[in-house]
């Protein structure tokens, strides 16, 4: 890691991070997927469609995911 950034505090270096990510985000064209990767979506999309399976919602996970730490 660049020693400059290293120095930073951690809640300054999380805000960087969230800065460049978002910023790659609003790009979206920069990033195309493999053919691997739309492969496994419409495998996903097909098997949603087969089964209706509409999950759970993120609510519960976060529940869960609490109850387990």
């Amino acid at each position: 890691m660049n020693t400059k950034l290293s120095k930073l505090p951690v809640d300054e270096r999380i805000k960087l991070v969230e800065e460049l990510w978002d910023s790659i985000a609003s790009d979206q064209k920069a990033l195309p997927l493999t053919e691997e990767q739309k492969a496994e979506l419409d495998r996903r999309l097909d098997a949603y469609e087969t089964d209706g399976n509409r999950g759970r919602l993120a609510t519960e996970s976060i529940t869960e995911i609490r109850r387990k730490l």
